[in-house]
């Protein structure tokens, strides 16, 4: 089954009628959006649908892996993601080089990936700005 078909389904749609409904705050972008890539705008539509089905999808995958992470390997984590050294994360963290190197290894595993940017890019949309150390108060002069 195709995503059209999954889609007709969802929306009890039979496949003669492959139309969907939009409200006016959808269409006037779609309708400008399809304008200006001179495409029809059902088909430029389920492009975009399918986009966002895809993203959801990944996006609740990288929810899931997120969760199997122990509390370290989503602190190490979090700091890979905001661009912190090994030695700048260790530091921050009070481990060692070599055991941010395991649980950086190990992240990377359970998301299925070999590199730090490749884990920087699929939680790049992510907000890891709690994950920030506090800077210490300057006492008043």
């Amino acid at each position: 089954m195709n995503l059209w078909q999954s889609l007709l389904r969802a929306f009890h749609l039979s496949p003669a009628r492959r139309t969907l409904r939009f409200d006016q705050t959808l269409m006037s972008p779609l309708l400008t959006l399809a304008a200006r890539e001179q495409r029809p705008v059902d088909e430029l539509a389920a492009d975009l649908l399918q986009d966002a089905l895809q993203q959801r999808q990944a996006a609740e995958v990288n929810l899931q892996r997120w969760r199997q992470l122990s509390c370290r390997e989503q602190e190490v984590a979090a700091q890979v993601c905001l661009g912190y050294t090994n030695a700048e994360i260790a530091s921050r963290l009070s481990i060692s080089v070599p055991t941010v190197k395991t649980h950086v290894r190990n992240t990377l595993n359970k998301f299925g990936l070999s590199r730090r940017t490749e884990l920087q890019r699929a939680l790049g949309d992510w907000d890891f700005t709690a994950w920030e150390p506090q800077q210490p108060a300057h006492p008043l002069d």
